[in-house]
Formats: C-alpha cells, structure tokens, sequence
C-alpha cells in the first residue's frame, strides 16, 4: 500500500515590512553618523577585522614597495613596474577600508608597532625576483582567501562593507592570476 506523507502545514513568511521603530530611533544619537539600530551588535568586530585588514593591506604597499625598488635583472623593469601598480592598488585597498572604519565610528589602526603582527600577509625581503613574485603571489592568495571568510562572515550584517570587500577581493584575485602568468614565464 502507498502511503503519500502527510502534507505539511504550510510555513507562512514574516510580513515583508520596514521596521518603523528602528527607523524613529535612527532619528536619535545623529553623532553616530552611519551607525544606525540596524548595525547589529557586531560593528565593533567587523571595525577589527577592517582594522586587520589595514594591516595586511599597508604590509603588501611596504613588501611591493621594497621589491620595486630592489628588482634587478633582465626582466625586472616590467615586473617592477607592476610591483608598483600593485603597491599603489593596495595603498587604494587601505585608504578605503580606513575610511570605513571612521564611517563606522572606529579609529584606523595605523600603529606600525603591530602592523606586522595584525597583517594576514607577511612581509619579504627577498632579492631574487622569481622569490619577490612568488612571495608576492602567495600574499595575494592569503589575502584572497581572507577576504572571501570576511565577505561571508559579514553576509547581510553590514552590506556597505561587504561591498567595499568584494571591491577589494576582485583586484587581488585579477593580482594573484598576474603575478602566477609573471611567475610562469
């Protein structure tokens, strides 16, 4: 004998509606600029994984810097060329999250005490330019990664921000696949 399951009860969604009550309390407590009741009690994680984020990117501007000016060879002036575009599209990358990070209602961390430390990238001395790209490309990947973690974490939490990341995502990846085409030749 066939048994069909029993039908289940149809589930019913929430009624699709703005909350009034959050949007009458954004009328209060202005000095907080774009930090409205929405922003969720998570503002002040996502401002330090922004800050960390700071890090990594001001770590990549110095690690690109040091290796444009320390290339050599016969391939080097185009590969330090691209060094520093790299250098100025992380520089980018900082000045956009640090700005963020005050949108927020947090503070930058531009400590260089702990920037290392903060950084999710490592910084290279390297004076071998197939070791500056593949230092270079394995910071790209780190930073690729990280970004995707931070971009899902943050989901809807805070959509600004997960824009701004996905801003930043999309040139370290186009960077990591250049530095692998670099590394490859």
């Amino acid at each position: 004998m066939n048994q069909r399951p029993e039908s289940s009860k149809p589930q019913t969604e929430p009624p699709m509606e703005l909350d009034q009550e959050a949007i009458d309390r954004a009328r209060n407590d202005i000095q907080d600029g774009a930090v409205t009741p929405s922003a969720g009690p998570w503002v002040q994680k996502i401002i330090g994984f922004l800050n960390d984020s700071l890090a990594t990117e001001l770590v990549c501007v110095m690690r690109y810097r040091r290796h444009y000016f320390t290339a050599s060879g016969l391939s080097s002036p185009a590969i330090a060329d691209e060094f520093l575009e790299h250098a100025n599209a992380e520089l980018s990358h900082a000045d956009r999250i640090a700005a963020r990070i005050v949108q927020l209602g947090g503070e930058p961390d531009f400590r260089p005490s702990g920037l290392e430390k903060r950084s999710h990238a490592e910084y290279d001395e390297s004076t071998d330019i197939r070791a500056m790209l593949r230092a270079n490309l394995v910071a790209e990947r780190v930073a690729v990664e990280t970004y995707r973690q931070l971009i899902r974490l943050i989901g809807d939490k805070d959509p600004t921000t997960r824009r701004l990341l996905e801003d930043v995502l999309a040139d370290e990846e186009e960077h990591a696949d250049e530095l692998k085409d670099m590394l490859s030749r």
